[in-house]
Parts: structure tokens; C-alpha cells; sequence
């Protein structure tokens, strides 16, 4: 079937139903609804696609279009839930379980018949972990079995005036719902309003007498002070008190409007920095040990743990974006976990983004983004290379979810990759101007050898779980769901730890390493790779520079049509 996907975005859920609805046989256009309704209309004259699907609109659909068309809306709440912020008052009202709602395209907002819905779970996490993991599960069930559906043209669509269907009206989520009365609201409180609104909005609120938005939230268990003090600062994030405990928020984004240069989010520490003047307040460091006791309740983004003969290496960066900083904070801890006795090393978070690269915030509000862009690759290709050269033990690349660009080659420098099925990889930079480095010269070969390497750069697109693993690019699939993954990732891991051939893997592995050392070394492809990259990120006129600033500052850049004419990051 030719299916059109609309999108104001080519988001996580947008990217992941493209790749599906390609694995089932579909013939799958993108347009991008926030170039306006002219390129929605010229897609569907020029496609005539059989099925219109909108996994993620900000505007209607032009009014012609649903009229002429089947056009199916994937809505991230229930049935009958109506409303922009369905997640954000899910998350609000602590609700056990939620839905995803895939109904017909009408006048009336989320109004249209029902063709599917999908229950899922709604654990304690921020409203972007449940989007792009428990809500994104329930919607690619849903689709594809309204797509069934359609094309088996048998079904007849429920009409939310039916009896059965509760139609609930929720009003947008404004920030006046979403404020924090630091001297009155206990930390569950101030920790469910926080991951309301993880990636977007944020919660506004005042620092330092300067208006912020605060992006993400977590507990602290020692760290104690006045309601609204600020404590701490750790690894870029700040810790402040709450009425009962304390908080520690990673990130911050100043208004549009103060002034300030670089209004994105960023690691909350530097927003702090930024500020002039004698208010901006020294805070004390609150490191921690990359082991911390298993009764611990604080933020790191790196922990160490070890079972048996089997080290677990997780790290969770917001956005899976890693800043110069945190790739030689991540090195480290990988040369820590290098000492221990294990047989078996395991890298990634337990669930969300595995990583998407280097940190193009960060690089956008540096004094010069073109020399921090390259202490970022730098750093990145260290931390990569340290994997590549690993020979006394498997290493395994756990990818709970999405990877891109630089994050999805620092996965394939290991031994395995093992993925849960609903990820998504981007193994390409082309999307942000950039020809690439971190050793994927070396490994993508590799792995699925110079033809497919060079098609999965060149055409840029989305890879689902199940193709890359028929690519080669994945050596396992981990059929879990995201609260499951890494239970069976320590299973699965126990198990690859105590195989009798293991010692034999390991010593082939490092022969390995040595005959590809001699066929061209490590050393070889870097230098290559960087010279490139060099020329790119020193050159003011590359579109490297607008692509980003583009993307950072969420401005629309390029063609409407994504994949036709690859011009912007789809990570």
C-alpha cells in the first residue's frame, strides 16, 4: 500500500512508523507539516497515496485533504480522550494506564472514528522516556492494525458517539498547572511536575532572578537545604532543595525573550555560568563514585556495577546527546570498568536512548561552535577507539532505544550489539551536513560490508530494530518491553559470561583485532575521517552550521520532504 505520513516533526514515533510500516511491505512518503498546508497538498497530488497516517501533528490537516482521503490520527491518549496534552495529564493524575487512540481525520479535534486503540503501562518516568518507549509500542501496534484494517476494507471504524466510547475534553496543559511552589509541594510532587514535562515544555520557574524552563527531574536522598536553595552541582546538573528533600534538574533553557543568546536547552550547570553578575553562585561539587550502593536514590548519569564476571557500564545522557565533557567522563568510567575482573563488559542505559552523538547544544552556544564541535569529535572518537582496541573481553552494546549518527557507531565498535525491538537506528550524519567519523569507515563495512555501508549513509534513513538486525548492524533482538530490557539484558548476559566457548570468542576476537591492525590501522581511519570533519566544522559557509543552528533552535530548515531530499537531523 502507498502510505503518506504526515508529520509536523520526523520525530522518534514518526521515524519508527516509517521504518515499520517499510518493514511490512508499504511503500511509506514522508511531508513535513510545518512548511504549511501547500507542501500537504502537493505531496497528496503528486503521491495519491492510499492511506494518509499523521503520527504527530501540531496543525490541522488541511480541511481538502481529509475530505478527499482517508486520513488516520494517531493520538497518544484513550478513547473518547480529546485535548493537545493527553500524556502531560496523564502523567499528572498518576494514571496506572493510558492508550493510544489511531481515529479518522474530521473538523473536530481527536473527534474522528475509532479504527484501533492500544493500551499501555505509564511508569515514573519523564513524559519523552514514555513517549518515545510505552506510548511509541501501543502506536505502532495500533497503526498497523488499523492499516490491516483499511486495507482489508471489511472493518467498519467505531463512532465516538457510540455508547461504549467516554469522550473526556482535557484543555492544554498551560505553565500555570505545571508551577512549583518550592515551599509548599513535597518531592513527588515537585518530581511529577518535572517529568510532565521533561523535554517540552519544561516548567518555568526563577533562578538566580532570571525566568528558566527546568528539564527533568530526580530524587536525591543526602542533600538537604531551604525550599528552593540551590545545593550542588554534579556533572553539569544542579541539585535544590524541595520541601522534604531535594531534587537534581540536568538541564535548563532560558526564555526567548531574556536576552540570552543561546535560549536552547543545555546542561543546567553552564546555564548557570552564563549568568553575569555577582548573583551567580559558585556551587559546591557533589561528586559521587562511579559504584554506588544498590540503596542509593541520587542522579549520575554513569554508574558502574558488576555481577559475577559480568560489568554493567550504563550511562543515560538527556536527548542522548554527549557533550565533550560527558564523552571523557564516559571514558573514564570505561577504563575504570576496564580494571575489573570481568569477562564480560555491557555498555548502555536501561532504557530510552542508547546515544545520538556529540552534543550539538552544547556546540551551538559555545564562544566558538567550530572548535568545540571539534574537541566533541575528538572526544567521541576516544571513547570509541577505547572500545575498538578491547581484546581481554566481549563488550556488549545494550541499546534500550534509539541511536544515531556518532551514538550508532560507538554501539557498532562492540563485540554485540543487542537491541530491543522497538528501537530505532540512524547509522548516517549526512542529515546534519557532516560526513562523519567515530571509526565508521572501519566498523560499518564491517559489519554489513561497503555496498550497504554507502546505502545506509548516503540514503540517511531510518532502520528498525528487525532490518537491522537482518543488515548485520544488530546480533540480537530483545523482545522486551522498555521496564523489561534490562532484566533480560542481565540474563542474557549472565548466560554469554559462563558459555563454554567464551574464552575461545575472546582470543579470536583479538586475532581478529590484530589482522585488521595490520590490514590498516585504527589510526588510518581516524585520521581520515577527521580530516574530512575538519574541513567541515572550520569552513563558515558548510551547511553544517545552519543545519544545526536549524535544529537546535527548532526553526524550520530545507525541504518538506525529508526523505526525498535529506536536509535536516532526524534524530
Amino acid at each position: 500500500m502507498d502510505i503518506l505520513l504526515v508529520a509536523s516533526a520526523f520525530n522518534s514515533l514518526s521515524q519508527r512508523l516509517y521504518a515499520e510500516l517499510s518493514d511490512h511491505g508499504h511503500r511509506v512518503d514522508v511531508v513535513l507539516a510545518s512548511h504549511g498546508p501547500g507542501p500537504v497538498r502537493a505531496a497528496v497530488r503528486e503521491l495519491r497515496p492510499e492511506l494518509v497516517v499523521a503520527p504527530m501533528l501540531k496543525t490541522a490537516l488541511p480541511e481538502d485533504v481529509w475530505r478527499e482521503h482517508t486520513c488516520l490520527i494517531v493520538h497518544p491518549g484513550p478513547p473518547g480522550d480529546r485535548g493537545p496534552s493527553s500524556l502531560d495529564w496523564a502523567i499528572a493524575a498518576q494514571a496506572p494506564r493510558w492508550g493510544v487512540t489511531v481515529l479518522q481525520a474530521e473538523a473536530a479535534m481527536d473527534a474522528g472514528a475509532i479504527w484501533a486503540a492500544e493500551p499501555f503501562p505509564v511508569p515514573p518516568v519523564g513524559k519523552s522516556d514514555l513517549y518515545r518507549n510505552e506510548a511509541s509500542d501501543a502506536a505502532v501496534t495500533a497503526v498497523l492494525t488499523a492499516v490491516r484494517r483499511y486495507s482489508e476494507g471489511s472493518h467498519k471504524p467505531l463512532p465516538q458517539t457510540d455508547e461504549s466510547v467516554s469522550v473526556v475534553w482535557r484543555d492544554p496543559f498551560r505553565q500555570e498547572r505545571r508551577r512549583i511552589d518550592w515551599q509548599r509541594d513535597d518531592t513527588a510532587t515537585v518530581l511529577r511536575r518535572l517529568r510532565g514535562a521533561d523535554s517540552q515544555p519544561g516548567v518555568l520557574d526563577e533562578l538566580l532572578g532570571r525566568e528558566v524552563f527546568l528539564h527533568g527531574g530526580h530524587s536525591e536522598d543526602r542533600l538537604r537545604g531551604r525550599p528552593g536553595e540551590l545545593l550542588a552541582q554534579r556533572a553539569g546538573a544542579v541539585c535544590r532543595a524541595t520541601r522534604d528533600g531535594a531534587v537534581w534538574i540536568p538541564e535548563l533553557r532560558p526564555r526567548k525573550n531574556s536576552g540570552d543568546p543561546a535560549p536552547f536547552r543545555r546542561p543546567a550547570a553552564s546555564v548557570l555560568a552564563a549568568f553575569t553578575g555577582e548573583a551567580a553562585p559558585r556551587l559546591p561539587e557533589a561528586p559521587v563514585p562511579f559504584e554506588l550502593p544498590p540503596d542509593r536514590r541520587t542522579w549520575t548519569d554513569i554508574r558502574y556495577r558488576q555481577r559475577g564476571d559480568v560489568g554493567f557500564l550504563t550511562f543515560s545522557f538527556p536527548g542522548g546527546a554527549m557533550s565533550t565533557h560527558q564523552c571523557r567522563r564516559l571514558l573514564a568510567a570505561y577504563e575504570f570498568a576496564l580494571t575489573r575482573p570481568t569477562r564480560v563488559l555491557v555498555l548502555g542505559g536501561a532504557r530510552d536512548f542508547f546515544s545520538n552523538g556529540i552534543h550539538l547544544n552544547v556546540i551551538e552556544a559555545a564562544p566558538d561552535p567550530a572548535k568545540e564541535s571539534w574537541s566533541n569529535l575528538n572526544a567521541m572518537d576516544d571513547l570509541v577507539e577505547a572500545v575498538l582496541r578491547t581484546t581481554d573481553r566481549l563488550v556488549v552494546a545494550a541499546l534500550a532505544g534509539n541511536a544515531a549518527a556518532g551514538g550508532a557507531m560507538l554501539a557498532l565498535a562492540a563485540d554485540q550489539v543487542w537491541c530491543r525491538t522497538g528501537t530505532v537506528l540512524n547509522p548516517h550524519y549526512r542529515r546534519m551536513g557532516l560526513y562523519g567519523s567515530e571509526f565508521w569507515t572501519y566498523t560499518l563495512p564491517r559489519r554489513v560490508g561497503p555496498e550497504h555501508a554507502l546505502r545506509l549513509t548516503t540514503d540517511a534513513l531510518p532502520v528498525s530494530a528487525a532490518a537491522a538486525e537482518r543488515l548485520g548492524l544488530v546480533n540480537r533482538l530483545v523482545p522486551a518491553a522498555p521496564q523489561d530490557f534490562m532484566a533480560e539484558i542481565e540474563r542474557l548476559a549472565a548466560g554469554l559470561a559462563t558459555a563454554p566457548d567464551l574464552d575461545r570468542r575472546i582470543a579470536a576476537k583479538a586475532a581478529a583485532r590484530a589482522t585488521d591492525e595490520r590490514r590498516r590501522p585504527l589510526a588510518d581511519h581516524r585520521q581520515d575521517e577527521l580530516a574530512r570533519m575538519h574541513a567541515i566544522f572550520f569552513d563558515p559557509q558548510a551547511p553544517y552550521h545552519a543545519l544545526r543552528s536549524a535544529f537546535v533552535r527548532k526553526t524550520p530548515s530545507g525541504s518538506a520532504r525529508p526523505l526525498a531530499a535529506p536536509t535536516g537531523d532526524v534524530r
